[in-house]
């Protein structure tokens, strides 16, 4: 038998879906197919960071640009936006619906060592990429180190 690490979110995420599946089956009309009804969606979003930036990659396909809004305000930087079907056609001809519409709202905390002024956006091919350069002290840096016999000798100069 193995061992799995307990992991609370996972258990928060089951009562979740079954906490949704519960308020789609009261408020579903009759006859209405769960496949073709429209869902809310969250964007995947991967955040890295290296010497000088942190990033995040947030997967938006089938959006433009105007349909983005990315606003920074209180240490938080939220990124909202809709996507839309686009074809108007009568569900009656779809078999499945699986790709989400409708409004998203994604909000993420600034680190204290981001320059705020110095952030900036872009989007390309369904990816919006988020640039969150560092601030200059907040950069790390090579400290030299010194023989133990010269560090010594300079620091008695020093004091006399």
């Amino acid at each position: 038998m193995a061992i799995k690490r307990w992991d609370p979110f996972r258990d928060l995420m089951t009562l979740k879906d079954r906490m949704d599946r519960i308020f789609e089956d009261t408020f579903r009309t009759q006859g209405e197919e769960k496949e073709l009804m429209p869902s809310t969606w969250s964007p995947s979003v991967d955040i890295f960071e290296d010497e000088s930036n942190v990033v995040l990659s947030i997967e938006l396909p089938g959006i433009e640009e105007k349909n983005i809004d990315v606003n920074i305000e209180d240490n938080a930087l939220t990124v909202k936006g809709e996507r839309n079907i686009e074809k108007e056609d009568k569900k009656e001809n779809y078999h499945r619906i699986e790709r989400a519409y409708g409004s998203f709202y994604r909000s993420f905390s600034i680190p204290n060592y981001v320059d705020v002024d110095k952030i900036e956006a872009q989007h390309e091919n369904g990816v919006l990429k988020i640039t969150m350069p560092k601030k200059a002290e907040s950069k790390p840096r090579k400290v030299k180190v010194l023989k133990g016999k010269k560090g010594k000798e300079s620091k008695e100069k020093e004091s006399k």
